[in-house]
């Protein structure tokens, strides 16, 4: 009588917060006296505790032959807490469960339906295979028990079965479709609940259902029912095309009668998923005035979902947004400024998503608003606003990339089909340069080299605003620049300075990629020059291209010390041509040298042209070659590493003791302290051999970016404007009155666009192999929480029981 219960060790806990470890240890050793002792009662209580201590964190596995003696108590209170117990504990291989079997058989049969309903919860938690099999053909026996209440839980514990014991689905699957007509409607909606669940895994297994579904989708009232029905419906009606046809009019009905948030959404998700919006082939747009007038309905009513203040409701009505946007992309468009408006919200999950939408809503019409509404995320003003509530939500590196790489997106998208003034686009990337604030100059500079190479008309502009920068962020920006300068270098304003400024001392701190590029094209633009000096030949001209080699060669010079071996041999390269080139041309002549006229055929001899996309697909196979054939067998790989290594250091040793009585290849004992210290002598003698490439990160030497003096870092002649507004702005501003000032750079005039070939491969096959849909997708990977459903995946309810397939007894 004087043993504490489970409101007295709380009462403990909380009086003994600074000795509570101690304090438990001593409950636990009583609870272990307790469940010794013979007194089912006190077994209860001692469980009782011991359950607390469970949820805190303490093991409880040792009791767990005395929490199934609980449950076998004729007690409910005490049966209850041994229930509780073994759902809390017990896991797939507790050993005891085998024990439970005829114990739980014993309390389904009970007349008391509490005790059969704390019997069903209990199980649902520790059920397995075997208890799984052994207890299916009394639950099923269970589905017609005279209580709803004892029905309902039945068909909830049976999803549980059937995931444990597929088989068990074909013996109950008629037992379950009667009670979808059943008359308590809390039986009926537990019954959707298992059948919408088991449909996720073969929705064709419950086609046959469709009709009492059908009339329960448009007799019920229950809301979360009949989410639960529209849901099956989604999952049925790709299988069925019939099936959208005729469910168009309950769904258009509840969307636009139900004022249920939920609801509204299934339903415009099932018009979305189940076809119930066919589309002409041809023009890719609705294929009748009814899927129209559908499209743009669930578009209006998704329209409130942005505009609630309900963040949850914002996200799911943009998550519903971009699905509608693949299939009837118009009903979308005509909310362009809300989902707009969704890209400035100060929730980033729902940035996120609204930008998502914006890729897929550009156009011709629309791609320069769009650019430019993105572009003033990179940039919110310093006091918060309406539209900019967070401004230091906006400078989140990762947010700020994800901006760059979605404006990067949508206009590159399809080989940049939406884009009308490519001037504009080569702007806004040297915008991107100065605003990004994050490391996006190698993607910036990829897609000035792509517009450069495609876009002939646009190739002069190009060059005067690479030509014309001074990038405070962003010098991989330098990659393309010089490229392009050196690529179309007929349109320089002025190549001696150029050749100077790629050659300045301050490139040194540059990358040593950036470094390349700059040798590289210093020659293509001086080899280029040199044709121009012939052709206008001169003692001016000549004295000018004299004083410039000269100037080159001093200032090459540096570049050939360079750590990076790869400078080195560009360096080296690019003055032994300004030598050469200078001992031909070093006293004036009355005709030119022939170098120089001959100089830029090594570079400039064709044109360079993109190349299809899809150009490596089209290459023909040559006759007589079979792919799928080995054209060298592969090397057998060693058995193990320390084999590999034993025999391969012996080979140097097969060099050095020629006269040995070992025979060759065969490892010898060496002393673990001589072979540590040889090693280490090898690894030190390596690690200053330039010829070695180290698989180490770090083991290139190479300046520190930190040391990068960027403000310092030409591209050619840096003399461009401070940073003022966006130079993308001037071909967004049309009909106002021009500055009195006159700009320094100002915007091309727009002329028509000239795009240059792309280069297809001789022979090319046909089109047969242009579909992307063919090209592996992406696998999604398995939740966290799912549960292993492939025994449900084979079965067939289509078949009937054969003679063999029984309930067990």
């Amino acid at each position: 009588m004087f043993e504490k219960n489970l409101t007295d060790l709380i009462r403990g806990l909380r009086a003994n917060k600074k000795n509570e470890a101690k304090y438990i240890a001593t409950c636990i050793e009583e609870i272990r006296r307790e469940l010794k002792g013979n007194d089912p009662d006190l077994k209860a209580i001692a469980i009782s505790k011991l359950t607390y201590l469970q949820m805190l964190g303490f093991d409880m596995g040792w009791a767990s032959f005395q929490v199934v003696e609980v449950m076998a108590s004729p007690k409910f209170v005490n049966k209850r807490i041994g229930y509780l117990a073994a759902a809390q504990s017990f896991r797939q291989d507790t050993e005891v469960l085998m024990l439970t079997t005829n114990l739980i058989k014993k309390d389904l049969a009970s007349s008391n339906y509490i005790e059969v309903g704390i019997t069903i919860d209990g199980l649902s938690h520790i059920l397995t295979p075997d208890l799984a099999r052994d207890l299916s053909s009394d639950l099923i026996s269970m589905l017609t028990h005279s209580r709803p209440y004892i029905r309902k839980k039945v068909i909830l514990v049976l999803y549980k079965v059937f995931l444990k014991f597929p088989d068990g689905l074909r013996y109950s699957f008629p037992r379950l479709k009667e009670r979808l007509d059943d008359p308590d409607p809390s039986v009926v909606c537990a019954s959707i609940n298992v059948i919408c669940e088991l449909a996720r895994m073969n929705p064709k297994n419950y086609l046959s259902l469709a009709p009492q579904l059908f009339k329960l989708l448009t007799t019920s009232s229950n809301n979360w029912m009949l989410i639960k029905i529209i849901k099956l419906f989604a999952a049925l009606t790709p299988l069925e095309p019939r099936l959208a046809k005729k469910l168009v009019a309950p769904i258009k009905s509840l969307i636009q009668t139900t004022p249920a948030m939920s609801l509204l959404y299934e339903c415009i998700q099932t018009v979305i998923s189940g076809g119930m919006l066919t589309l002409n082939s041809e023009s890719g747009e609705a294929s009748s005035a009814s899927d129209v007038a559908l499209a743009a309905l669930c578009a209006s009513k998704l329209k409130k979902f942005l505009e609630d203040p309900d963040q949850n409701l914002k996200y799911v009505g943009l998550l519903a947004m971009g699905k509608l946007l693949t299939i009837y992309p118009k009903a979308v468009v005509e909310h362009r400024d809300l989902i707009l408006n969704c890209v400035e919200d100060s929730d980033i999950s729902i940035r996120l998503r609204a930008l998502d939408l914006v890729v897929g809503m550009t156009s011709k019409k629309t791609l320069m608003d769009i650019v430019k509404r993105l572009m003033t995320q990179l940039m919110p003003p310093p006091v918060p606003t309406a539209a900019f509530p967070t401004a230091t939500a906006f400078q989140d590196p990762s947010y700020r990339r994800i901006i760059v790489d979605r404006i990067l997106s949508i206009c590159s998208h399809n080989s940049y089909s939406n884009i009308t003034n490519f001037g504009w686009y080569i702007a806004v990337l040297v915008d991107l340069v100065y605003i990004s604030e994050v490391n996006v100059g190698s993607q910036l500079s990829a897609q000035i080299v792509d517009v450069g190479v495609r876009v002939k008309s646009v190739r002069q502009y190009c060059v005067k605003m690479m030509s014309t920068g001074r990038p405070e962020s962003n010098s991989d920006i330098l990659y393309g620049a010089a490229w392009i300068c050196g690529e179309y270098c007929n349109y320089l304003s002025s190549i001696p300075n150029t050749v100077k400024a790629l050659l300045r001392p301050e490139a040194l701190r540059l990358t040593p990629t950036v470094q390349q590029i700059y040798l590289h094209n210093v020659v293509k633009i001086y080899a280029y020059w040199s044709r121009q000096i012939a052709e206008d030949w001169s003692h001016d001209s000549w004295k000018e291209f004299l004083d410039t080699t000269n100037t080159a060669m001093e200032l090459v010079q540096p570049f050939c010390h360079s750590n990076d071996l790869e400078v080195q041999e560009r360096a080296y390269g690019a003055r032994e041509i300004f030598r050469i080139v200078h001992s031909k041309v070093d006293t004036f002549t009355e005709n030119p040298s022939p170098i120089l006229v001959n100089l830029s055929d090594l570079f400039f001899s064709t044109e360079l042209n993109p190349v299809a996309p899809k150009a490596q697909r089209k290459v023909p196979i040559p006759e007589g070659l079979d792919i799928d054939e080995w054209i060298n067998e592969p090397i057998p790989e060693s058995d193990s590493e320390e084999e590999v290594d034993a025999y391969g250091d012996n080979s140097f040793l097969d060099d050095q003791y020629p006269n040995s009585d070992r025979k060759k290849g065969e490892p010898i004992a060496e002393d673990p302290e001589v072979q540590k210290r040889r090693r280490a002598q090898r690894a030190e003698k390596l690690k200053n051999d330039p010829f070695y490439i180290s698989t180490e990160a770090n083991s290139i030497p190479s300046s520190p970016i930190s040391e990068i003096d960027v403000d310092s870092i030409p591209i050619v002649e840096l003399t461009i404007d401070e940073k003022p507004s966006l130079k993308s702005d001037r071909f967004n501003k049309k009909g106002k009155r021009k500055s009195k000032k006159k700009d320094r750079s100002p915007s091309p005039e727009l002329a028509p666009i000239v795009f240059q070939p792309e280069e297809m491969p001789e022979d090319a096959m046909g089109s047969g192999s242009d579909d992307d849909s063919k090209l592996a997708k992406p696998v999604a990977k398995a939740g966290l929480l799912d549960h292993d459903f492939s025994g449900l995946l084979s079965v067939d309810l289509s078949k009937p029981l054969g003679a063999d397939e029984v309930i067990i007894r």
